[in-house]
């Protein structure tokens, strides 16, 4: 990543002419958010995410992005907005979607799902030569290992595959490295820590590398989910779209579900997160369990 230099400590002066004022810029990078300012980020981030940013989350923005904007020595956030939407701001733009789109998970985040993986779906999936699974909101990459080793441990192999997408270029690269603090850890089963976890020394001590055996298993790969008609990336026994979904308003979800959806086999699964429902919606699904569904043969 290209160093911004020490802008982050520069505490300039921007001369507000038509105040006669001397305005701070670390005052104004930190003023609270405007309902004008978060309109203009809601439209963005609407525009070239789908993401749905309510007012409510005006906190969040301002927590995500102002320490860029001192970096970048600017004094607000409409002046910020200005060039990530400029023609030539695509690829501060993307920084921008990065910083607000990242969240923190964990290895084998709520276990029941993988459980179910185990005992139900992997022997009722015996016979079948191969198994393609799709991370589709994959962050840093915990859901899509977790994945790895649990069909590793299971399956013969060469006969599965796991695609782990994101929107944020950044987390693919944290994903790739595959490099984790401990805490994030702790749910993974002792079997697998020992299998395919390597232990941090030195400058590492405190965090964990995956077995690089496993990482060869897993492609990551930048995939928007409001715009998956640019890829053609075939059909999958199971989809992950987990924690994703409740960050898109009513319209977009129902695209982004048909779209994944059109991805999976006939008799695949799709899981979601526990707290999203489908409820009420018009999907080629039937349920299988709670956040469990699965299509039609």
């Amino acid at each position: 990543m290209a160093s911004t230099g020490n802008l982050a400590g520069r505490r300039d002066a921007v001369h507000d002419r038509g105040a006669g004022q001397t305005v701070s810029v670390a005052s104004a990078a930190d003023a609270e958010v405007s309902d004008e300012d978060m309109l203009l980020f809601q439209q963005l981030f609407k525009q070239h995410i789908g993401l749905h940013l309510p007012l409510s989350k005006k906190a969040l923005l301002q927590s995500r992005l102002s320490h860029r904007l001192h970096e970048l020595g600017l004094c607000g956030l409409a002046q910020y907005h200005r060039l990530i939407s400029a023609a030539d701001g695509a690829e501060e733009r993307q920084r921008a979607i990065d910083l607000i789109t990242t969240n923190e998970t964990y290895f084998f985040r709520e276990p029941s799902h993988f459980d179910f993986l185990t005992q139900e779906l992997l022997p009722q999936w015996r016979d079948h030569k191969s198994l393609r699974v799709w991370s589709a909101a994959s962050a840093t990459g915990e859901e899509a290992y977790s994945l790895a080793m649990l069909l590793d441990h299971h399956r013969p192999p060469g006969s599965w595959s796991v695609f782990a997408s994101d929107i944020s270029t950044r987390v693919l690269r944290f994903a790739r490295r595959a490099l984790y603090p401990m805490a994030r850890g702790e749910n993974i089963p002792r079997l697998y820590l020992r299998r395919y976890c390597l232990l941090g020394t030195g400058e590492y001590e405190g965090h964990f590398l995956v077995q690089a055996g496993l990482r060869a298993k897993v492609e990551f790969a930048r995939r928007n989910l409001t715009a998956l008609h640019e890829h053609e990336d075939g059909l999958y026994d199971l989809i992950f779209l987990r924690n994703v979904i409740i960050y898109f308003d009513c319209d977009t979800k129902l695209q982004v579900l048909r779209d994944v959806i059109a991805r999976l086999r006939p008799g695949g699964y799709l899981v979601v997160g526990h707290s999203e429902s489908l409820h009420g919606m018009e999907l080629d699904l039937l349920m299988h369990s709670p956040s469990i569904y699965r299509r039609p043969q």
